[in-house]
């Protein structure tokens, strides 16, 4: 029997007994990712949305506009949180509208990460860095460089990967796949330090890709993976978050499960502020014993299953959650368009295209909304057909309110954001709560 299938017919440990029909319990509507169970149980049902990263030219406007169920499950097995792959990857990336290097903080926080890794792990010129995902260079561009270690990044997006190589970041313009993990290893590369921030959400196929980590891993090499956490999606109420090309939704849990199926094994974590709650997992391979477990490895597990994320009860309070913020956001703009306010919009990210077209939000709430990224000015969000300009467009117009849709960088851009108050404006956060400042 090939390896393969040895791993597939592999018990997943930690199982509980599937539970009585629910009121959100449906026939099979597809296969987990990961484990292949059934997918029965809905986590949240957020409408049809078009792909969030879509941005339109004003000639598209009057053309069809393709959307996709937002209807995310919860595998009853393994507790993946989950779409299923509506739009491929290769739709999604083929021109992708995200570059990493606009974020101030974003790049403050790589920055810290590369210093990080270096001392912790003794990296040096000898050393391997890859980077999957890498975008447009934002991490790798850091002390890596500066410091003369060898990195690569993969980066599927041709256009984001063009600027990491006009910084002097080589980049692998592909598909991270097992098979790609092959090639490299046959091409003499192994992975001393391999990189994965925001990358994992994103990938259908799951197990495919955790088999490339293991392959391209050295045999004493770490694995460092970013992700958002599920505990804190559902503490903070955080739909936004769910979009098209974020495929799965990770607890701590569900992660070590993963990982353990292709012998890996997480030996430490860190809780991180990035993107409204992430974890920063540490990984290695199952017989380099050199790396115990760490007691907040242990504890946050501990934590996880006290807070429930092995019972499908926890999964399904989120969803009325999300529906009653949904209600409190419409209804504060229906009170302020009623006073002849003015409401404009900061940032044009994915995650703000998701909670605009589930709450139904359009240019008759949302007179339109800045953004730093050139690429997006002159533009409309998809879906709602929001105008998108450059940030100067709020001092020329002067709006009685900002919406400040990524959230999760609301202390840097309420400092770049401070000179709204000269003409008494104010700003306001939609998430977890609608928040005015």
């Amino acid at each position: 029997m090939s390896y393969d299938v040895l791993e597939r017919n592999q018990t997943i440990s930690n199982m509980t007994p599937r539970l009585n029909a629910q009121p959100n319990t449906l026939p099979n509507l597809g296969t987990c990712r990961f484990c292949g169970a059934g997918l029965r149980h809905t986590f949240v049902d957020l409408g049809m949305s078009p792909p969030c990263e879509t941005i339109l030219e004003r000639a598209q406007l009057n053309q069809m506009e393709a959307c996709y169920p937002l209807h995310v499950f919860v595998c009853d097995q393994c507790f993946l949180v989950q779409l299923q792959e509506y739009v491929t990857p290769e739709n999604i990336f083929s021109e992708y509208a995200y570059f990493s290097s606009y974020s101030d903080s974003w790049l403050a926080h790589a920055k810290v990460y590369t210093k990080l890794m270096i001392e912790r792990f003794k990296l040096n010129t000898q050393s391997q860095i890859v980077e999957l995902a890498s975008n447009d260079g934002y991490l790798l561009q850091y002390y890596f460089v500066e410091a003369g270690i060898p990195v690569l990044g993969i980066e599927p997006a041709a256009n984001v990967a063009k600027v990491a190589i006009a910084k002097g970041v080589p980049t692998l313009v592909k598909f991270f796949t097992a098979e790609l993990a092959k090639e490299l290893v046959r091409d003499g590369m192994q992975a001393d330090l391999l990189v994965g921030n925001n990358v994992l959400a994103q990938v259908p196929d799951l197990r495919g890709f955790v088999k490339g980590m293991k392959t391209l891993l050295r045999p004493s090499g770490i694995i460092t993976l970013e992700f958002p956490h599920l505990m804190r999606l559902i503490e903070e109420n955080q739909f936004d978050t769910i979009y098209h090309e974020h495929f799965s939704y990770f607890s701590f849990l569900t992660v070590q499960t993963v990982l353990a199926q292709f012998r890996l094994t997480v030996f430490d974590v860190e809780e991180l502020p990035t993107h409204g709650g992430s974890l920063r997992i540490y990984a290695r391979h199952e017989q380099d014993y050199s790396r115990p477990v760490s007691r907040r490895a242990q504890e946050l597990a501990e934590r996880e299953e006290k807070g429930g994320f092995k019972r499908l009860e926890t999964y399904f309070s989120f969803a009325e959650k999300v529906k009653e913020t949904k209600r409190k956001i419409l209804d504060f703009l229906i009170r302020v368009k009623r006073e002849g306010k003015s409401v404009a919009g900061y940032g044009a990210p994915g995650k703000g295209n998701t909670l605009l077209n589930y709450c139904g939000i359009r240019s008759d709430f949302l007179d339109y909304t800045v953004d730093r990224n050139p690429y997006k000015h002159g533009k409309f969000l998809c879906g709602t057909h929001i105008p998108v300009f450059d940030t100067g467009r709020i001092r020329e117009t002067k709006p009685d309110y900002v919406l400040i849709l990524p959230w999760n960088l609301k202390k840097e851009i309420s400092e770049q954001l401070s000179y709204v108050r000269e003409w008494g404006g104010k700003l306001v956060v939609p998430i977890p709560e609608v928040e005015i400042y």
